[in-house]
């Protein structure tokens, strides 16, 4: 792909809800060219982490690969390197569950397709494992609302995976140091959220040396969370941070 003026910031660099959709249609790219578009046609995404290593820029040119990192009977994990060719590189995995266009419930996936993902990798066990906790609004360092829009809404008539990194994109403009080195974001979904929802972004940042939320392997740097609520009802998580 090009790297095209409706997938840039300001500053000319590739964003994170726009990596997104890049990560999505190389799934829709890949169902067709294995020949299962017209059987496993809907994926919904439970967590998607991104690194970005080096920001990819204005003019550059993408390459898009994508492999299995491990499988289940109704999930897949998947991983998308996204590299520019000035040397700007974005990395992702996101776990992708298989569902059913009629109950729209997951859906085993069939072992001919089993048996294309499995060439990449030896995790055929693969278990869901939740990473991150809410923040209370209680300490939060700052609530405010986002307006869910008629052309966030997908075909599942839920707020599309990539409008929540927008919300990402949103939140760092007012961190721009964040991108002088590699960053890690990572966006974990409960539920959905609908057109009409009055949904609310909860924001803390918790210092180098707290481990009550992400245990002993980031206790050396800042964490910021942000939790996606509509009422009392937790939507969605993320946390930033540096690699």
């Amino acid at each position: 792909w090009a790297l095209r003026v409706g997938d840039i910031d300001r500053t000319g660099r590739l964003r994170l809800d726009a990596g997104a959709r890049h990560i999505q249609d190389i799934g829709s790219d890949q169902l067709r060219e294995m020949g299962f578009e017209e059987t496993h046609p809907l994926w919904i995404v439970r967590r998607t982490m991104v690194d970005l290593i080096r920001p990819i820029e204005f003019q550059d040119m993408l390459r898009c690969r994508r492999w299995c990192s491990g499988a289940s009977n109704r999930w897949c994990e998947m991983r998308v390197r996204i590299d520019g060719r000035k040397g700007g590189l974005m990395e992702s995995e996101a776990f992708w569950i298989n569902i059913n266009r009629e109950t729209q419930m997951p859906s085993r996936i069939s072992d001919d397709f089993l048996d294309g993902l499995r060439k990449t990798t030896d995790v055929n066990r693969l278990r869901w494992k939740g990473y991150l906790k809410a923040g209370s609004r209680e300490d939060a360092a700052e609530i405010h609302e986002f307006p869910v829009r008629v052309t966030d809404i997908d075909l599942f008539d839920h707020m599309n995976n990539s409008v929540y990194w927008s919300v990402i994109e949103d939140y760092l403009w007012s961190f721009p140091e964040l991108f002088k080195a590699p960053l890690r974001v990572a966006i974990e979904h409960d539920a959905p959220v609908a057109l009409g929802d009055k949904l609310e972004i909860i924001s803390h940042v918790h210092p180098a040396g707290s481990t009550d939320r992400f245990g002993e392997t980031l206790a050396d740097r800042t964490v910021r969370t942000l939790t996606y609520a509509v009422g009392d009802e937790v939507k969605a998580l993320a946390a930033i941070f540096p690699l």
